[in-house]
């Protein structure tokens, strides 16, 4: 007789007939340290599946600037490319290759002076944030060199940038020791005053940061009266300052955009720029690229040598190991669109915009911050703020499933509070016209609550008013005491909202 024996439900190598079935879904999954035993990969798959569900929408995040829809075809080559390593240069020559086609395609994008078969100087990144790092690293690296010549103090470097530069500038400044002098911003300036800017140059700075593209409001800041102005200041002192150009949303938008405008390598003082393939190089996160004016802007010491993957392999990068998905994606969307179509993309964008601008504008409620020369954004603040915030408004939003961040400027606007809507290559005009609808609802709401309260605060008001003084004297208050103290209430409770600042 032929006994059949059941298989443990418990053995690791028998497929589940139903995931939800199994006992995986009732078991707390590991937090903070490695579990025991394994599970089986659909319930692995499952469980963590089930978990991302809760994240927000990549395509109604309307907080990033980051790529968040790319074609099939590249969604492939980027599959097919995730198990190769960008930095094994002589096992993966033509990824390599790849990568030096895209840095010159950027450098004559961006005006470099080289030649039609010369080599552009530059490197790709894991984003504009590592392309900033090794830019700062090249400008203090020659700076001190050049001190060390003259036989002066080289311990004191220094950048000078607007108050709107991102983050990553902080922490150049804070993890290499380099102060950063910030010019303060205005309320109705957003961005760096050329003028200010060149009035903190000493002979300690290292450079100037220019932002092509501002965090806050997509303004272009004016590199080309900086080049003028910082040029006249380095021939009276003896100096020689360079500029930076942090163009990582706007370096591919300008050139498609405004032809005329002046703010690359074709001015002699800008040194280096940095640009975000994920942003509007239109790839997902994980590329940016910096670019160098010429082999004589990147001090040789900064260049790494390693032979133990191969050939020789000149390195400058502040990580190793990392994927070429990325890579391979930006060179994809260069022949894949050539000029014409970055051109017909960010028209298009700057055209959603447009009409989400005209929107709210048509609302009554908003003072559009932004212009509309630059990034496709749009930054809005409310023309009223006695009764709810921007802080609110962009809460509420999330009910609809949008993300839009609320921020208060920096120094010395800080008291300016505003809603930003980045208006990506996914986001077409019907969703334009749909987040206007949501955003009025939601400021139909807001006022339909501060009716209802200031009704019921006002009674309350009115009754403590008739109620009578300490002496047991009638108190009578005008209809504007009534208003005032009704506005104190609502100023108490919107006091308490968050004031977080742009990421």
């Amino acid at each position: 007789m032929v006994l059949s024996k059941a298989v443990p439900s418990s053995s690791h190598d028998a497929s589940l007939d139903c995931t939800f079935a199994s006992r995986y879904v009732r078991d707390p999954l590991p937090r903070f340290k490695l579990p025991e035993e394994s599970i089986p990969k659909e319930a692995a798959y499952q469980v963590i599946n089930d978990e991302l569900m809760l994240d927000g929408n990549p395509r109604l995040n309307l907080a990033s600037f980051v790529t968040t829809w790319m074609e099939p075809e590249c969604d492939k080559l980027i599959m097919a490319a995730l198990n190769k390593n960008y930095v094994d240069m002589d096992e993966y020559p033509i990824t390599t290759e790849l990568q030096n086609r895209c840095v010159n395609m950027i450098a004559h994008l961006f005006n470099a002076p080289i030649g039609e078969e010369e080599t552009a100087v530059g490197v790709g990144t894991v984003g504009s944030s590592e392309a900033i790092m090794l830019a700062g690293l090249a400008f203090k690296r020659k700076w001190q060199n050049k001190r060390k010549t003259e036989g002066m103090p080289y311990d004191k470097p220094n950048i000078v940038t607007g108050a709107n530069v991102q983050v990553c500038w902080e922490k150049f400044a804070r993890y290499f020791e380099v102060d950063l002098k910030e010019v303060k911003l205005k309320e109705g300036y957003y961005v760096m005053d050329p003028e200010k800017a060149v009035a903190m140059v000493d002979e300690n700075t290292i450079c100037v940061a220019a932002i092509l593209g501002s965090t806050l409001t997509g303004e272009f800041e004016d590199v080309k009266k900086l080049n003028e102005l910082l040029t006249e200041k380095n021939k009276e002192t003896g100096w020689d300052v360079p500029i930076h150009v942090d163009a990582a949303s706007g370096g591919f938008i300008a050139p498609f955009l405004y032809k005329d405008l002046v703010w690359d390598f074709r001015l002699p003082l800008v040194k280096s720029i940095n640009v975000s393939g994920h942003k509007y190089g239109l790839v997902y996160a994980g590329v940016g690229w910096v670019v160098w004016r010429s082999k004589e802007d990147l001090p040789d010491e900064l260049v790494f040598h390693i032979n133990y993957l191969g050939a020789d392999q000149p390195t400058f990068t502040l990580n190793f190991s990392k994927g070429s998905s990325q890579i391979i994606a930006q060179y994809y969307q260069f022949i894949r669109l050539g000029f014409e179509g970055y051109k017909n993309i960010i028209e298009n964008c700057m055209e959603n915009a447009k009409v989400l601008r005209q929107g709210l504008e048509q609302t009554g409620k908003f003072n559009i911050v932004s212009k509309e020369v630059g990034v496709p954004l749009v930054a809005f603040a409310l023309k009223d703020r006695t009764y709810y915030t921007v802080f609110d408004i962009s809460e509420n939003l999330r009910r609809f499933g949008w993300i839009v961040p609320a921020y208060t400027m920096p120094a010395d606007a800080q008291h300016i509070a505003v809603l930003r809507v980045v208006v990506r290559e996914d986001f077409s005009r019907s969703l334009a016209e749909r987040l206007v609808s949501d955003i009025h609802k939601v400021v139909q709401e807001l006022d339909e609550q501060v009716k209802h309260v200031t009704k019921v605060v006002t009674t309350q008001v009115d009754i403590t008013a008739r109620g009578g003084g300490t002496d047991g004297a009638l108190v009578h208050k005008s209809e504007q005491e009534i208003a005032e103290e009704v506005i104190t209430y609502w100023k108490k409770l919107v006091s308490h909202k968050k004031t977080s600042g742009v990421c």
